[in-house]
Formats: C-alpha cells, sequence, structure tokens
C-alpha cells in the first residue's frame, strides 16, 4: 500500500514540536527519534487545532466553512 501524501504542513509540525517541548530531539535526531507517546501528543494538538479552525469558520458568515459542524468526538 502506498503512503499518502503528509496531510500537515513540516511548519506545522515543527510548531507543535516546539509547544510540547521536543524541537529539539526532531533536530538533532530527526521525527524517528520523537517516542511514540510524543507523536501522538503531536497528533492530538493537530486535532485540536483543526477543530477550533472549523468551529471559528462555522461561525462565520453565512456561506463560510461548515455550517453547524460539531467537533469530532
Amino acid at each position: 500500500m502506498a503512503r499518502r501524501a503528509g496531510l500537515m504542513s513540516d511548519a506545522l509540525k515543527v510548531e507543535l514540536a516546539r509547544e510540547l517541548g521536543v524541537a529539539g530531539v526532531v533536530e538533532r535526531e530527526g521525527w524517528g527519534s520523537v517516542s511514540s507517546r510524543n507523536c501522538g501528543s503531536l497528533v492530538r494538538l493537530a486535532i485540536e487545532r483543526a477543530e477550533r479552525s472549523l468551529a471559528g469558520q462555522a461561525r462565520g458568515s453565512p456561506g463560510e466553512g461548515l455550517r453547524g459542524a460539531q467537533p469530532f468526538r
């Protein structure tokens, strides 16, 4: 099975890594050295940001974003 193209930009990944305090590990050793727990936390943060973004679009002017969208739980 082929891998799908990345959904998150490298800039976003690095920003989230900084937020979690693992940017140093990424810079020194690469993404392969980040623990599974920290990778899961990165994904959780990315999902939270996406949900907030969608919620903000839903509250925007008519015709913008997803009207009445509820965050995925």
